[in-house]
């Protein structure tokens, strides 16, 4: 049982995907920001976990093992036209080793690199930029993804930060490729659930994907995910409006949900610090009472 006033972040990287310190050194920074319990949610790959658990064993704080695997998902417009957007479901206490769950993780791995040399050759048409440069990023560890192409960019000197990359390289832009190889939302939920663990969708609508105050939600969208299996929403994160998380605690209340307030930290490059929102202890231990022993 956790204590009552546990504080508990469920969403941090490290150099496993595209955070900045090595699990361990994530653990560390955790215990000293005062976390009681944490969890280490790299991109589509558990290998970070035994560092950081027994860092997490040595610093004396739980550690909760998760991947945030990577879904797409396509939704009808009214229009007759179809709206195609990245969805990151969070996966704890997940049983990396079963059969589904691995394959689907390893062809994200492997659609992520083609993805990475698609963008690679766009970008180079306007700067000094090769693949070379990026595979030197990525031999550290590091999930081909966009933070990889970005940091390349800034050891190249051609820009300063990553948040300067994701004004250009966002979707609709002329540098963008979406990442194709990964499973739907459901088909990641009931994956996830397959493997024995707990899926709680990632910053749901963040960085105003979502609907605008006052214009209607994606209920059938959201409705959907609940009905494969989904445990709950990341509702309490920087970048999830605040129309936005009260629309889902409200649908999460009407489907008896559970609800995580997460840092989502990657270290250095990004502002995002430990701790800055939180799991309820009570929360939590709803999520732990979905895992299937």
């Amino acid at each position: 049982m956790t204590k009552p006033l546990a504080r508990i972040d469920l969403h941090t990287h490290s150099t496993r995907s595209d955070g900045r310190g090595a699990p361990e050194q994530v653990m560390r920074e955790a215990a000293e920001a005062g976390l009681d319990v944490v969890a280490l949610t790299d991109h589509d790959t558990s290998s970070g976990w035994p560092e950081a658990a027994a860092t997490c064993a040595e610093m004396g704080i739980e550690f909760v093992p998760g991947i945030e695997v990577t879904t797409r998902a396509i939704i009808a417009r009214g229009d007759g036209t179809f709206e195609k957007f990245s969805v990151h479901m969070l996966a704890y206490f997940v049983d990396p080793e079963e059969r589904g769950l691995a394959t689907a993780l390893e062809a994200s791995v492997s659609s992520r690199t083609a993805r990475l040399k698609q963008i690679t050759e766009l970008l180079a048409q306007d700067y000094d930029l090769d693949w070379c440069h990026v595979e030197e990023v990525l031999a550290n560890g590091k999930t081909a993804g966009r933070p990889a192409l970005a940091d390349a960019m800034i050891n190249r000197g051609l820009i300063g930060e990553r948040a300067e990359f994701f004004e250009f390289v966002r979707p609709g832009s002329k540098y963008y490729v979406p990442n194709r190889g990964v499973p739907t939302p459901e088909e990641g939920i009931r994956l996830i659930r397959g493997a024995g663990g707990v899926p709680i969708i990632a910053h749901p609508m963040a960085r105003g994907q979502g609907p605008r105050p006052g214009q209607p939600m994606p209920t059938a969208h959201f409705e959907s995910m609940i009905e494969a299996g989904l445990g709950g929403f990341e509702t309490f994160h920087r970048d999830v409006a605040p129309h936005v998380s009260e629309w889902l605690q409200q649908l999460a209340f009407k489907h008896d949900l559970v609800l995580t307030g997460s840092s989502d930290y990657h270290g250095t490059g990004k502002p995002n610090r430990l701790g800055e929102n939180l799991t309820a202890p009570e929360m939590f231990e709803r999520l732990k009472a979905q895992v299937r022993q």
